[in-house]
């Protein structure tokens, strides 16, 4: 078997220069009986070595009927060859199994929408942002109409319901009216399950909005994401354009970048498709929008418990309640940007949510509210100390806040004393002094003090000259005045 290039030479030399086989042989090193070959064949044809057997060969059928039936696997058809004898490889099936059915890559219609029909929303994310004392993941929330082209991109901190509703508001005021139609992913604060094939079961929440803004709810396939191609593709664009490079620092300033780079970039830009400005679409759009809703409570709400320290604890973060919820059951209800807390109808307590974790945020007023409830207490304590030392206390009370102007002042200084000198002579003093009435806690003072003071006894006489005693000299006694009558 000679090459491609001997193959030239030999026609050559036999055409051009008229030489025989046997002469050609000797030039080029060939036997002439190869040369002769080569001279009748018009054309240069590779022989083919013959195929060899495999393994395989006798299981490719039952191969392609097992791939008829239903779309298995390669591990799943080895399984099945196993069984019926065969001892070759993987590999070798694999390679057989994607020659016989080739992979098609999918092929979609191009979706078209009339104005004011359709708009499709996605979530997107973009690494992390620092938040006071923590690390929060950055989403953004994209929403686009269908027709125009026209975007609406606005980041949080989160995508939980709240977030989802908040951002479908301000989405619409932005764009100045509100779509038939909303086209969302199978995200659980929109579509709750959704099987193949059937139904979508959407979230009563995101229900109730849609119904009160006015628009219809389609959820795309599961695992279907070309069924919302234009928000897919924004999302995309954002992240290829406005996030691309970008290190944010802070939350707080992305937002109006954001919009300033929708104003000045996005929507003023000629689209790859319309070949037109989205804002100039928009124009001719809006009047088939239907128009902006009431505002809508977008709060998640949920019961939560209070500590014994008047807290609740929510993301992480602790907020106060006044006193006397400590140890039950309030309703939250979460907003995106504030928290607000319910006992039944009444509102309870009201905070600026919080993005950081591990803060106790204290509302003055409830401090002061806890500090006089304490303050209370300890007077209702003092009060019932002070009744129980004596049954003629309340009585004693009566007179007292007749007489005085600050009684509170008596009854402490009066409880003290008991501590001090003891409850039964502290009773035994007010019982007195109510007798003799003698109002005030300077008069008990004044009796317990008197009545605990120590009084020596009297002792005998000590002379301190005993001897001078003995030698006095009385004169003796006249007892004529007991003569006369």
């Amino acid at each position: 078997m000679i090459d491609y290039q001997s193959y030239c030479a030999i026609r050559e030399a036999h055409e051009r220069d008229g030489l025989s086989a046997r002469q050609i042989a000797a030039k080029l090193c060939v036997h002439p009986e190869t040369v002769a070959k080569w001279i009748k064949r018009p054309r240069y044809e590779q022989r083919k070595a013959p195929p060899r057997g495999s393994k395989l060969d006798a299981h490719k059928g039952t191969i392609a009927r097992l791939l008829e039936t239903h779309p298995y696997s390669g591990a799943q058809i080895l399984g099945r060859l196993r069984e019926a004898g065969y001892d070759g490889g993987y590999s070798i099936l694999k390679e057989y199994i994607r020659s016989v059915r080739p992979r098609q890559a999918p092929a979609f219609l191009t979706l078209r929408f009339a104005p004011g029909e359709c708009a499709q929303v996605d979530w997107g994310s973009w690494g992390t942002v620092q938040v006071g004392n923590t690390r929060r993941q950055l989403s953004f929330f994209a929403l686009v109409l269908c027709w125009s082209r026209m975007l609406y991109v606005e980041f949080t901190l989160g995508q939980a319901q709240e977030h989802f509703l908040s951002c479908h508001e301000h989405a619409f005021t932005f764009l100045g009216g509100v779509p038939l139609e909303v086209w969302v992913d199978n995200c659980k604060t929109a579509v709750l399950s959704h099987p193949p094939g059937g139904p979508a079961l959407f979230n009563p929440r995101y229900l109730d909005f849609a119904r009160a803004c006015g628009f219809a709810i389609k959820a795309c396939g599961p695992h279907h994401p070309q069924g919302k191609g234009r928000v897919e593709n924004a999302v995309g664009y954002i992240k290829g354009n406005f996030l691309a490079g970008l290190d944010p620092k802070e939350f707080a300033p992305i937002n109006p970048a954001a919009r300033l780079w929708l104003d000045g970039v996005a929507n003023v830009r000629h689209h790859g498709e319309t070949k037109r400005r989205p804002v100039d679409l928009l124009q001719e759009e809006r009047a088939l929008l239907q128009r902006l809703p009431a505002p809508h409570d977008c709060a998640t709400i949920r019961a939560v418990p209070v500590t014994n320290r008047c807290r609740v604890v929510v993301d992480a973060n602790r907020y106060s309640v006044p006193p006397r919820y400590a140890s039950s059951t309030l309703t939250l209800k979460l907003c995106a940007d504030r928290l607000r807390l319910f006992d039944r109808e009444t509102l309870v307590a009201e905070h600026v949510r919080s993005y950081e974790r591990g803060r106790d945020f204290e509302n003055p007023d409830h401090v002061r509210e806890l500090h006089r409830l304490r303050a209370q207490a300890r007077r209702g304590r003092l009060h019932l100390a002070f009744l129980a030392l004596t049954p003629q206390a309340a009585a004693y009370h009566e007179q007292l806040a007749e007489r005085r102007f600050n009684v509170r002042h008596h009854v402490e200084k009066i409880v003290a004393l008991s501590e001090i000198y003891g409850k039964e002579a502290t009773a035994r003093a007010l019982e007195d002094a109510h007798g003799l009435g003698a109002y005030s806690c300077e008069y008990i003072a004044n009796l317990l003090e008197q009545r605990g003071r120590h009084v020596p006894e009297p002792g005998a006489l000590h002379l301190t000259r005993a001897g001078d005693a003995l030698d006095l000299e009385l004169p003796p006694a006249d007892l004529s005045l007991y003569d006369h009558p």
